[in-house]
């Protein structure tokens, strides 16, 4: 995580994250930013209290938007997976069985990495063991084999399984957008954690290529 010190130098350049967390702390800890304004007048702490201490809350403000940029973005994307699941009927109950027999169905053998018998039951266990891809690789691996007819066929699956109580929108609509959403946030959860791999040499090969392109 980078530092946030007005003063200090930078030997190589930023990170994304780091960038993240310097255009946080620099919106949010203006004078009247989002997050003085709440600090200040919703928990009554001002940004110099406690006075002459060598952590206050200025400090602490930094910290923690530094820490909400840092943490890792796929842990967020995960994070957005399990609640997208959580929307679809539970498995164990009448009305997931129904369902996971019908995405079968329709889905081909792709539906096999989604089969909650198939991934084994502990499916969500990928995420507590530390294994964040996990999840991810099964959601693309399911979603790359679709065919279009068959990705139709999903998305109306789906779509009809969603509480409509909840989200008041046509059936193949709302399976479009779970399809869409739980794509988009699988692909980012395989892309943020090619990170994990990343040296601080690749980091700053990769600026040096692009500043002598």
């Amino acid at each position: 995580m980078g530092r946030l010190t007005d003063n200090e130098k930078r030997r190589c350049a930023p990170s994304g994250a780091e960038l993240g967390e310097l255009v946080i702390v620099r919106h949010h800890l203006d004078e009247d930013g989002e997050l003085s304004r709440h600090l200040t007048r919703r928990l009554n702490t001002p940004l110099d209290w406690p006075e002459d201490a060598e952590l206050n809350t200025e400090h602490v403000a930094k910290i923690a938007a530094a820490a909400a940029c840092d943490v890792a973005y796929n842990q967020a994307a995960n994070g957005h997976l399990v609640d997208l699941f959580a929307a679809l009927p539970l498995p164990g109950t009448p009305e997931g069985d129904e369902f996971w027999y019908a995405l079968g169905r329709v889905g081909g053998s792709a539906a096999l990495y989604f089969d909650p018998a198939n991934a084994g039951g502990p499916f969500f266990d990928y995420l507590i063991n530390g294994n964040e891809a996990g999840i991810a690789g099964r959601v693309l691996s399911f979603l790359s084999q679709l065919d279009d007819q068959e990705r139709d066929a999903v998305t109306e699956v789906i779509g009809g399984a969603l509480d409509h109580d909840t989200f008041p929108a046509a059936g193949q609509y709302l399976g479009k957008l779970w399809l869409r959403d739980a794509e988009s946030s699988a692909w980012h959860v395989l892309l943020a954690s090619r990170r994990t791999y990343e040296t601080q040499d690749d980091r700053e090969r990769f600026f040096e290529a692009w500043g002598n392109a």
